[in-house]
């Protein structure tokens, strides 16, 4: 269940829409902290749950990153992890997510600016930021469920919890 988009994008050299379910997942390290970094292999063997911004402190993707601070027990309950994603600083992340009084690591996708963005096939080029994109990948790093929302839209959790529940359910024998 995607939401395809066009990125802009030169043909070849990066992906047109996000990334659909059964891709692998690109990996990436980011900084998750001024002095830390964060990769996608760091989550391997647990559903992790990648929540791309435009911007920290823009009233939408406070509202977003505050309600999955509160639904974070619920992920939890599916033995999954979030990661938020824009293009702001490490120290930009860090006084937000202290502000908001986030429990889960902001990701500085900042230089190259936007890289894991265009790997994932979100970046935004006119506005030079995300899209408001999810993606739940599982333990072995496919991705199982992605979608991008309007940018003044909250996307919600609902989504994710129903792809974390396909996870979870045991394969058909």
């Amino acid at each position: 269940m995607s939401n395809e988009t066009d990125g802009g994008s030169s043909p070849g050299s990066e992906p047109a829409g996000a990334l659909p379910a059964g891709m692998q997942a690109p990996d990436f390290t980011l900084q998750s902290a001024p002095e830390k970094s964060t990769s996608l292999t760091d989550f391997r063997g647990q559903p992790l749950i990648i929540a791309f911004y435009p911007a920290d402190w823009s009233p939408v993707c406070s509202d977003q990153m505050a309600l999955y601070n509160q639904v974070l027990p619920e992920f939890q309950r599916y033995g999954a992890a979030i990661v938020g994603i824009s293009v702001d600083s490490a120290w930009c992340h860090r006084a937000f997510a202290a502000d908001r009084k986030l429990r889960f690591p902001l990701l500085a996708d900042f230089e190259p600016k936007g890289e894991v963005a265009r790997r994932y096939g979100v970046y935004d080029h006119p506005e030079g930021t995300s899209e408001r994109a999810l993606f739940v990948v599982d333990g072995d790093g496919v991705i199982r469920w992605s979608y991008v929302s309007p940018p003044e839209i909250n996307p919600g959790a609902d989504g994710i919890l129903t792809a974390l529940e396909a996870i979870a359910a045991p394969s058909p024998a």
